[in-house]
């Protein structure tokens, strides 16, 4: 029996209030903080480098708005089903009214790769930028401290990534306001500083880096051309990773049904224009080629503007975007995990709401632990692929829930319509299937792994502890 759990009962839930129940207080201003919090990282600052020197040469810009698209279709289906459920859970709760409790689980499942190992991921390379600040006061930590004992030479623990990670979990379990606080400021610091990187290098791009704008492919796809602008797509789509983010946050939201629309699309929309921009200025102050195995392009490219203090800058401002991601993150799987406990998918614990603070404090712990342990002792470069398939997954599923609810609850009122449906959630099908497709087999792999647990798990736990099959068999 495939159950689904009727959109009247999610909508009552979501308008609960006062003890046991978020708080809410986000304004739409917020939200769209949040969204750009959980964007603006490690894509623009490192992956527009890569696909500029391997895939797209200055034509980086155009890959940067080929996945802008492809992330509007999907962007589009978030902000209609959030504007209508403005439940925490994301797009696990969507994928329950529209698909059933077994898709709904399989999401759920799915969504731990896109925001928890996206936070360790991005803790790791927060340590990596950490240790390159303390390097420009004449600091070091010993390796046994800064790197895993995986990667050999001495390494130990990743030290910085698990007290980031520690910190901000801390600061989640403490409040929503006091966490989108912090965001908010977190966000006005590297937006400033993108900005002074685009102002400060507009005058100094040599228009001769700029030509040929497409260059020649080599002969082999993806390497430069228009097969090289897509690769470059599939790549920087990283970038773009985490403005679906906002969704978790709409049972804190003031008023979800205007904010949840305005935040998932206008923190989109900021960050694809301040990537066009800055991909434009990086590829114009050196040749492109320059970036090929550099792991900190931005910095490579800003020293030739002559304004070597403000490299102080650029670094804690990738320490603060990258702050900003590492605590959307780990908010948004909290919030996704304390749905699926509500659902009775997930033990009790993941859904108790701490007396005073009224944030899911259990899970929170839960996930700072969890996240630390990836963070502090696995080499996470590969899991970034991993992230991406698991975002993609996800992207699909709610494409397709819009088109399923539009054919069985057409009168259903929608304070915001995703527009030309088919049409806008079948493109975004498209290019999400294709981007998936563009990713290494070792990833579809790991990714069938992670899904036969979670399965698993489904059927030995959630299955029989269901809140909604439990109700249909008059338990």
């Amino acid at each position: 029996m495939n159950l689904k759990k009727p959109i009247d009962l999610l909508v009552a839930e979501s308008a609960e209030s006062g003890e046991g129940t978020l708080k809410r207080t986000l304004s739409s201003t917020s939200l769209v903080a949040l969204g750009i919090g959980a964007i603006i990282g490690a894509g623009l600052f490192s992956l527009t480098g890569i696909a500029a020197a391997e895939h797209a040469g200055p034509a980086v810009t155009l890959s940067f708005i080929l996945a802008a698209v492809g992330c509007a279709f999907a962007g589009l289906c978030y902000a209609e089903f959030a504007s209508m459920i403005p439940v925490a859970g994301s797009a696990y709760t969507y994928s329950y009214a529209t698909m059933g409790e077994f898709m709904a689980w399989v999401i759920g499942w799915d969504l731990v790769l896109e925001y928890a190992l996206g936070a360790a991921t991005v803790g790791v390379s927060w340590s990596g930028y950490f240790n390159k600040l303390l390097h420009e006061f004449g600091l070091e930590l010993p390796t046994y401290l800064s790197k895993t004992f995986a990667e050999g030479d001495g390494g130990g623990i990743n030290l910085p990534a698990v007290v980031i990670v520690s910190l901000l979990s801390l600061l989640l379990m403490r409040g929503t306001k006091e966490s989108a606080s912090l965001n908010n400021f977190l966000v006005v610091v590297k937006v400033a500083v993108v900005l002074l990187f685009i102002g400060l290098g507009w005058k100094f791009i040599n228009p001769a880096y700029h030509h040929p704008y497409i260059p020649e492919n080599t002969g082999l796809r993806g390497q430069f051309g228009i097969s090289g602008i897509a690769s470059g797509a599939a790549l920087v789509f990283f970038a773009f990773i985490g403005f679906d983010a906002v969704s978790t946050a709409a049972q804190e939201a003031k008023n979800p049904q205007k904010g949840m629309p305005i935040g998932i699309l206008g923190s989109l929309a900021v960050c694809t224009v301040l990537y066009i921009l800055f991909a434009h200025v990086m590829t114009g102050l050196v040749p492109f080629q320059v970036f090929k195995g550099d792991a900190s392009p931005a910095a490579t490219a800003f020293k030739v503007t002559g304004y070597s203090f403000l490299q102080m800058g650029l670094i804690i401002a990738i320490l603060a975007g990258y702050t900003s991601v590492i605590l959307v993150m780990l908010m948004g799987q909290s919030r996704v995990f304390y749905t699926m406990s509500k659902d009775g998918l997930l033990p009790k614990f993941f859904g108790s709401i701490h007396a005073k603070y009224r944030t899911p404090w259990k899970t929170n712990l839960f996930f700072m632990v969890f996240v630390s342990l990836f963070a502090g002792f696995v080499p996470v470069t590969d899991l970034g692929h991993m992230v991406s398939i698991g975002t993609l997954l996800a992207f699909s599923l709610v494409c397709i829930g819009v088109m399923i609810l539009r054919k069985t609850d057409p009168n259903r009122e929608r304070p915001f319509r995703t527009p030309l449906v088919p049409l806008v959630p079948i493109l975004g099908i498209i290019v999400c299937v294709y981007l998936m497709s563009s990713l290494p087999i070792e990833a579809w792999i790991r990714l069938a792994l992670w899904m036969g647990l979670g399965i698993a798990v489904y059927f030995f736990y959630g299955k029989g502890n269901s809140v909604l099959g439990r109700k249909q068999k008059g338990e």
